[in-house]
């Protein structure tokens, strides 16, 4: 092998090294709204969703890297078209949907303040 191509090879694998290092530590590092997503499952809170829906997708994303600490349940199986037991026992036939602690249910994308008013957790300022 030529020198520059080993350079190239070497830099390459760098590179390659660094993005994965900065993509894995993204990941695991403590969202700023940890502490309300944690509070909304412990006040009794469930996000009932299914991974097809792009709505949930945009309920999640309010909650960025604190998407982790959600009391998120998947309504929906692999094929897509089946609802898990725990949602037809619910009755969740709309996504998302968080059902409260005194049984409210809420449907559609719903902003964070609603959440913290409807449960009495704290959003961070």
């Amino acid at each position: 092998m030529k020198t520059s191509t080993i350079a190239i090879l070497a830099i390459t694998i760098a590179v390659v090294g660094i993005i994965g290092y900065a993509v894995a530590h993204k990941q695991t590092a403590p969202g700023k709204l940890d502490a309300f997503a944690t509070c909304l499952g412990d006040k009794g809170a469930k996000f009932y969703g299914a991974f097809w829906c792009p709505h949930c997708q945009a309920q999640k994303a309010l909650f960025g890297n604190s998407v982790k600490k959600l009391p998120y349940v998947e309504c929906s199986l692999p094929d897509g078209q089946t609802r898990t037991p725990i949602c037809i026992e619910k009755d969740i036939t709309s996504y998302p949907t968080w059902i409260l602690a005194d049984g409210t249910h809420l449907n559609g994308e719903i902003e964070l303040a609603e959440l913290a008013s409807s449960t009495g957790c704290m959003l961070p300022q």
